[in-house]
């Protein structure tokens, strides 16, 4: 799997690390993982991302180190946790990068294992894993690749990041397994969640923020389906200081009889993003009604449609995958 995507790091000298325009746990500890790996090995890396990284994400070392501006300079490009042209289309419209894509290799690893979407040529890593962490533990192990402390620790950070700290349905032995190695190599579980826990503090403004949000939710299909939406006003307003959507989609699918929440998001573009976690595995198969995409039971999507208009295409994507699980002898 991953004999192609050695020798192309090998080749390279000068190696550009690419985030979607939606960082989150996982992309931004892999991003800084693979860094200290790949300068272990004596390459000149730069890591990108177009938008600022958020200020709760900023509990994870060396985030700082992540630039708005992209080097057209490098060798070869490694695109992390992503392989939808729709969660780059920032990236794609920034001057240069298009053109880059197209005539330089492209590394893209990633654990979403839905097919990949990507207009340009790439070498495709992925796996059906917790994070895309675990895939980058796996490479640097299979390449026998030094894994220094810090870097144990970025990985330790994402894994628990997009596992809820290892106790959601995708985890598997394999991530309890590569959590420990990377404890072994100094990763500190209690010292990630400490700084965690500081930067995730919220201020009375948030506080009071999250309960208005609460009191806007919607519920659809029976209860079945919980909704919220999220205008630009809000997006502007609270964003920077917390992830609004995070707020409330865990308190969402913890109410009783909900089997999926959903955060939608609207923009003055007319982009509608939308970020979906279900108590059943059917998150990828709504999404996927929108060309989205993740897992079964976390997954997103992007359109450009009236929000009236999606939240009667979601009833009815979600209202499909509700029967087709009930009516699955599999499910049960």
């Amino acid at each position: 799997m991953f004999t192609t995507a050695t020798s192309l790091i090998h080749d390279a000298k000068k190696i550009i690390i690419i985030q979607a325009e939606n960082p989150d746990g996982d992309s931004l500890g892999s991003s800084l993982a693979l860094e200290e790996i790949l300068g272990e090995l004596s390459k000149d890396v730069t890591l990108y991302c177009p938008v600022e990284i958020p200020k709760y994400l900023r509990y994870i070392t060396g985030w700082d180190r992540v630039d708005n501006d992209f080097d057209t300079n490098a060798d070869l490009a490694i695109i992390l946790d992503t392989s939808a042209d729709v969660l780059l289309t920032r990236v794609l419209e920034a001057p240069g990068v298009r053109s880059f894509l197209e005539s330089h290799p492209v590394i893209v690893i990633d654990h979403h294992t839905t097919e990949s979407t990507l207009s340009f040529d790439h070498t495709m890593v992925s796996a059906d894993a917790v994070a895309t962490s675990e895939i980058l533990y796996d490479l640097a192990s299979t390449n026998k690749w030094k894994i220094n402390q810090q870097a144990a620790e970025n990985m330790l950070v994402a894994i628990l990041s997009d596992s809820l700290g290892l106790s959601t349905q995708n985890v598997t032995p394999n991530s309890f397994f590569v959590a420990g190695k990377l404890t072994e190599l100094g990763a500190s579980p209690a010292v990630i969640e400490e700084r965690r826990r500081e930067f995730m503090k919220k201020s009375p403004e948030i506080l009071a923020y999250k309960g208005e949000l609460i009191s806007r939710i919607e519920y659809l299909l029976d209860g079945k389906l919980a909704l919220v939406h999220i205008p630009w006003d809000d997006i502007q307003k609270y964003s920077d200081q917390y992830n609004p959507s995070v707020l409330v989609l865990d308190e969402m699918r913890l109410v009783e009889g909900v089997q999926l929440g959903v955060a939608i998001k609207t923009y003055p573009d007319g982009k509608i993003t939308g970020k979906l976690r279900g108590n059943i595995p059917i998150a990828e198969t709504v999404a996927s009604y929108f060309g989205g995409g993740g897992h079964k039971y976390a997954s997103g999507f992007r359109a450009y449609e009236d929000y009236e208009v999606i939240v009667k295409e979601l009833v009815t994507a979600t209202d499909k995958a509700l029967r087709e699980y009930e009516n699955d002898p599999k499910a049960s």
